[in-house]
């Protein structure tokens, strides 16, 4: 089957988004003690937030060469990855983080994303529908 336009997109963007959640890590992970010094805080954190980062971006690098190949495995985890972003940013402004104003914008797009994840057009090309 023809991979949809709207796959490609997404897939797209998962590999951009990727490489610069590894890049943005790498930063964290090496330059963390820096950071940690100039603004008062523990160094921990920004490695904490390395590691965090580290994994958001191989698991949007994994998304987007499995979406671009059509496996059925990407089609799971993209589902998960928007849930989970769903989930934390509920919990995010629940917890004061951030307010549901500066967050409206990503949770409609991950509610859109979902949505079309879930298109029998887009199900069956991930091989989920017969």
């Amino acid at each position: 089957m023809e991979r949809p336009t709207g796959i490609t997109i997404l897939a797209v963007l998962a590999i951009i988004g990727g490489v610069f959640a590894l890049l943005g890590a790498f930063g964290l992970i090496a330059g963390g003690a820096a950071l940690a010094a100039q603004v008062g805080a523990d160094a921990g954190i920004f490695t904490i937030l390395g590691v965090i980062t580290l994994a958001q971006g191989i698991a949007g690098l994994a998304f987007g060469i499995g979406a671009w190949s059509l496996k059925p495995w990407a089609w799971t985890l993209g589902v998960a990855l928007q849930v989970i972003g769903v989930v934390l940013t509920i919990i995010g402004v629940i917890a004061g983080w951030w307010t549901i104003g500066s967050q409206i914008v990503s949770l409609i797009i991950s509610a859109i994303i979902l949505y079309y994840l879930f298109t029998p057009n887009v199900q069956r090309a991930f091989g989920r529908v017969a």
